[in-house]
């Protein structure tokens, strides 16, 4: 390491924290990262990374893409290998099972790609030193010096560590975002529930072929319809379809502490009961006992700025999004992206702690309206598929050209772009 390169705190070992890490370790960057958990690991099932963050990938390290592809699973078909979803009418009591009406379909250049979470963190864990992790590190307070020094981090256990800036990757309940917020009180420190749960269930791949059909097993399918909408996708390799029931309603989440709760099937029936014959073949092949998540995000009070001095917050600890454009992951690692670049720029590292300033000042300015604008679109995409959107309702040619105009949005950005854009920015900064 060269002897004026900063050295990097890492606050969470998730996708975004690990990601970063070797992003900044092939930069040439002194890294430690702290997690909170006896191990690495992630909960939940299938996440999906678009076109833009695909690039991103690849620019944060070709290791890093060569995981996913690993891991990755696309449609079956061929000839759907650019179709993102299938969007159909959940509510077509009139056709039979796996015959639903098709509204209208959404493509991009790399289709549907679905990961299962863990799976993909499995393949990145690989990459990362054993020597730079530490576990059981429950992040308690950051104390940040006027000035020269080190920026100090205090965890639960009582230990204690120092590095010359730290990066919050620790998720959508984020320590470092609370403290950079002003306490776990302050209105943002905690992410707010947005009414809406989702049910989750994997079948195996056959089981669904021999009750849907070979198209709606195999491929990627979206059951819109009145305050629910299902969703359905290839995991594994193909071997099982992963199922996705969301719902709205105005009760309250129980227990903000507690993100899932076990439930039965007989509640998915209840929600889903004005939908057709297809969606209730997807329930009857659900377990008859399965996991509810209740779907949070930091919408209602977003942050006003990523960075604080030399801490900065990245990913989902900054922009917890709701799952609805299949983009939050993705997200993530163009963060990643643009923060490895600026890191890794001499212009910071000869500028010592002012240059870390800027670096995270630059990442700050040029991330903050796009993932925030995220975290919003996404909002009003669920809605959108749930016939609740202002003004659209179950408009359904509204309905696809707002949202093939949202997601275009993410998608066609182009990652070189964004990290030219930051890094004039940051230059600028230091002049």
């Amino acid at each position: 390491m060269a002897a004026n390169k900063p050295s990097i705190a890492i606050i969470g070992g998730g996708i975004s924290g690990l990601t970063l890490a070797i992003a900044l370790i092939r930069r040439g960057l002194n890294v430690q990262i702290y997690e909170q958990a006896r191990a690495f690991g992630e909960i939940g099932a299938g996440v999906a990374f678009g076109p833009n963050s695909i690039r991103a990938m690849k620019t944060c390290s070709p290791d890093i893409f060569d995981a996913f592809e690993k891991v990755a699973t696309i449609n079956q078909w061929p000839e759907k290998k650019n179709v993102w979803f299938d969007f159909h009418d959940g509510y077509d009591k009139d056709s039979p099972v796996g015959q639903e009406k098709l509204l209208f379909t959404l493509s991009s250049e790399s289709g549907n790609n679905a990961v299962h979470r863990a799976h993909f963190l499995d393949e990145v864990i690989k990459l990362v030193p054993d020597e730079i992790t530490h576990f059981r590190k429950h992040l308690d307070t950051i104390e940040q010096p006027i000035g020269q020094g080190k920026v100090k981090m205090t965890f639960h256990d009582g230990t204690a560590a120092e590095a010359d800036a730290v990066i919050g990757c620790d998720g959508i309940k984020s320590r470092t975002r609370a403290w950079m917020l002003g306490g776990d009180d302050t209105p943002g420190a905690a992410p707010v529930y947005t009414h809406k749960y989702a049910y989750r269930g994997l079948i195996p791949m056959q089981r669904a072929v021999d009750a849907l059909g070979d198209d709606n097993a195999r491929n990627s399918k979206m059951h819109l319809g009145q305050d629910g909408h299902i969703l359905t996708f290839p995991v594994s390799k193909g071997q099982t379809m992963n199922v996705v029931a969301f719902y709205t309603n105005n009760d309250d989440w129980p227990d903000a502490q507690h993100l899932t709760k076990s439930t039965e099937k007989k509640h998915v029936y209840e929600d889903f009961k004005h939908f057709g014959p297809t969606v209730q073949k997807i329930i009857d092949m659900l377990e008859p006992n399965l996991d509810c998540w209740a779907i949070f995000d930091t919408g209602d009070h977003p942050m006003q700025a990523y960075n604080k001095g030399r801490v900065c917050c990245l990913g989902d600890a900054g922009h917890a999004t709701s799952p609805h454009h299949g983009a939050g992951a993705g997200m993530c690692i163009e963060d990643t992206a643009i923060m490895a670049e600026l890191l890794a720029e001499k212009t910071v590292h000869d500028a010592g702690i002012k240059g870390i300033e800027a670096a995270f000042q630059a990442f700050n300015d040029c991330r903050l309206e796009r993932t925030q604008w995220l975290v919003q679109s996404s909002r009003r995409t669920g809605d959108l598929y749930e016939w609740r959107a202002e003004h659209v309702g179950r408009d359904i040619e509204k309905i696809h050209t707002e949202c093939k105009e949202r997601d275009e949005k993410i998608w066609n950005v182009k990652i070189d772009d964004l990290i030219t854009e930051a890094k004039q920015h940051l230059r600028t900064l230091l002049s």
